[in-house]
């Protein structure tokens, strides 16, 4: 696991330098660069940071090259089936002089080109410079899913990427500007979908996908995509060889996910994808697993959705006979906030980055590689939306005076705050309030925290006509027209695969773990794994029964006689935070502070009133505005972070500026 970073006709080795150097938390444990600079004038630069985990020697350090060093690689990731394809590039005469996958992938691109990421299954990001032809041929790829990050910046000739957008900012070609219409965006979903970053002329490379530079020319292909059978398939396979099946595929992945030269580990909240991994690892053999089960204090929980009880992770770990960590945290969240927020490079507006983090500081004391449970609930469909699809599928059917009563009630209910009902009520009323769209339309609305009459109230005139009119919800309507054939469930599951996961979830999986240089994996994100579950499971295995519908029907069935059914019951918790207490305990001077009027006004983005009425319907009860006041509280720090100051200037993480 590393970060990487390169220049192609701009900045020189001293800028590479410091990307490289503002990045060590992704690799701490070597730093490199390469740079030629050409008759013509042309300059490439390659940077890395590694953090050791196949191969621990100087022989895997990078940039790394072939034998004759005509290409040159920097790269992030794991590939799983590396010995594989090691063994078949051997019998076709390619040499190693390390044991590393870094140098499967190099050679493997020696022998195949650009096709050579259709062999590859694992997380990645990589660059590689050929100068076999005379003139630099750069080649990019970034992984199936998008669990490794890969930002680029491209003006004219000019072209530059990294693992994290700050080590671009390193670039004096590179201005630290908000985009408008990723704003628009982040205020829809708390997140930007890629591939546009916050900041304006940076992007990323698609999940899938991959790219060429030569001659000042970017071209950039999906070489690979998540594909489902029409919704009037026919499926062949019975639930008992399934069962059998996906048991089978998901053991071997999670085995392939554990071969590391130095210790690892696992999450475990006790629900079902953390369980299933961590029994399958448990199976395995070997030394005792260390799990790892992160905790608030009572007083933290109450009227969250997360899983209250402690102890059922500590028996499941009991039980597996593994090593479980419970980590009881009660974090100065103040403080801690722009921390991370420098290491998100972006405002993602989801409280699970601050779980993400303090579990992955813990865990770091003991192991360097975590498995995941990230990809389970859009590969088997464990989410509460999909569920609601069929709810509002039957109160459509409510007749129409009813109905609209029913949406007023349920619409002016309060908060619930501090009670266990708070993640209904929010649910509820998160449904009513798209019940009469169409499904498509009404399942990106369930995605959304604001929608454009709240928006259109919250902009100031200035910032209203410089935004125009975008629709933010452009890729999500994209990705349902690419699966308009599949059956709505698997519409759902798409849509989620390639715009909420690598957006939202492996984003900040990545940035919270590497910011204490953990690497995290993801064994339900295996490729051939999800391919078979994509094609051979029907949307009625993964969401069984309609007015209660069991979620993940399929794989509960595939771990019944592996794990107690007290975990297989559990019903389905976030990877949450308690934004609630915090907004009214820890944070209440910052929220006053960051959000007053004056600030506001000096932004120049929101109406003040618009504001302050979210804070004050929220600090009544009348309303949960948690996780919106949450997006404006994240903002401000991001402008602060990264708007207000050149990236030299943070590269230690600020102070929160005060008034």
């Amino acid at each position: 696991m590393c970060g990487i970073s390169g220049l192609i006709n701009c900045g020189d080795d001293e800028t590479l330098r410091r990307m490289t150097a503002l990045q060590a938390h992704r690799g701490p444990d070597h730093s490199g660069i390469w740079s030629r600079r050409f008759p013509d004038g042309a300059y490439v630069g390659l940077g890395s940071r590694r953090l050791a985990i196949i191969d621990l020697s100087p022989s895997g350090h990078m940039p790394m090259c072939n034998e004759d060093r005509s290409a040159w690689i920097t790269y992030n990731g794991e590939i799983y089936n590396f010995r594989d394809l090691r063994r078949e590039l051997e019998s076709k005469g390619h040499r190693f002089a390390s044991d590393t996958d870094t140098e499967v992938i190099l050679h493997l691109y020696e022998e195949l080109g650009e096709e050579c990421v259709n062999r590859l299954n694992g997380m990645f990001a990589f660059a590689i410079c050929d100068l076999r032809s005379g003139t630099p041929r750069m080649f990019f790829a970034r992984d199936h899913f998008g669990v490794k990050p890969f930002y680029y910046f491209r003006r004219g000739d000019q072209f530059a990427f990294a693992s994290e957008i700050k080590a671009l900012l390193e670039i004096p070609e590179v201005d630290a500007e908000l985009d408008p219409e990723s704003l628009h965006q982040y205020l829809s979903f708390l997140w930007v979908p890629e591939p546009r970053t916050m900041f304006r002329g940076i992007h990323k490379l698609p999940a899938g996908h991959c790219a060429t530079f030569c001659d000042g020319r970017l071209t950039i292909k999906r070489y690979w995509d998540l594909t489902f059978p029409a919704a009037d398939a026919v499926y062949s396979r019975s639930e008992e060889d399934l069962v059998e099946e996906i048991r089978d595929r998901f053991r071997r992945s999670v085995r392939q996910q554990m071969v590391s030269d130095v210790p690892v580990g696992a999450f475990l909240s006790a629900g079902l994808d953390s369980s299933s991994i961590v029994a399958m690892m448990a199976e395995a053999g070997g030394q005792p697993i260390r799990t790892y089960t992160i905790t608030f204090p009572p007083k933290y929980r109450i009227g969250e959705n997360t899983l209250d009880d402690p102890h059922v992770p500590a028996r499941l770990a009991q039980r597996l006979g593994c090593v479980n960590h419970r980590i009881l945290v009660e974090p100065n969240v103040a403080d801690l906030l722009p921390k991370i927020i420098w290491h998100m490079d972006e405002p993602v507006a989801d409280p699970a980055i601050i779980t993400a983090y303090l579990v992955c500081r813990e865990a770091r004391k003991s192991s360097t590689v975590l498995l995941s449970g990230v990809g389970g609930d859009e590969l088997f469909a464990g989410y509460r939306k999909y569920v609601a699809h069929y709810w509002a599928e039957v109160f459509q059917h409510i007749p129409g005076t009813l109905r609209r009563q029913l949406q007023t009630m349920i619409q002016s209910l309060p908060s619930m705050r501090g009670t266990a009902l708070k993640g209904t009520v929010r649910l509820l009323k998160k449904m009513t309030r798209s019940t009469s769209l169409p499904a498509t339309q009404r399942f990106i609305m369930n995605c959304t925290y604001l929608n454009s009459q709240q928006k259109s109230s919250l902009y100031t005139p200035d910032f209203q006509a410089e935004l125009g009119g975008p629709d933010p919800c452009r890729s999500h309507q994209a990705a349902f027209r690419q699966v308009e054939h599949a059956d709505f469930v698997h519409q759902m599951l798409y849509l989620d695969i390639k715009i909420f996961m690598p957006s939202l979830n492996l984003t900040y999986n990545d940035k919270m773990s590497m910011a204490s240089s953990v690497e995290v994996r993801v064994p339900f994100l295996d490729r051939e794994l999800a391919e078979f579950v994509a094609w051979n499971v029907p949307p009625r295995l993964k969401l069984k029964g309609f007015s209660r519908s069991t979620t993940k029907y399929i794989l509960r069935k595939a771990m019944q006689d592996v794990l107690p059914d007290e975990v297989l019951r559990q019903p389905k918790a976030s990877f949450a935070a308690p934004v609630d207490y915090w907004l009214a305990k820890e944070l209440r001077e910052m929220v006053d502070d960051l959000l007053s009027e004056s600030r506001l006004r000096r932004r120049g983005l929101f109406r003040p009133q618009a504001i302050r009425r979210y804070v004050n319907e929220h600090r009544s009860g009348a309303q949960d505005w948690s996780m919106q006041i949450w997006q404006f509280l994240t903002l401000e720090l991001w402008m602060q972070t990264f708007l207000d100051k050149r990236s030299s200037q943070v590269a230690r993480v600020p102070e929160v500026a005060t008034a």
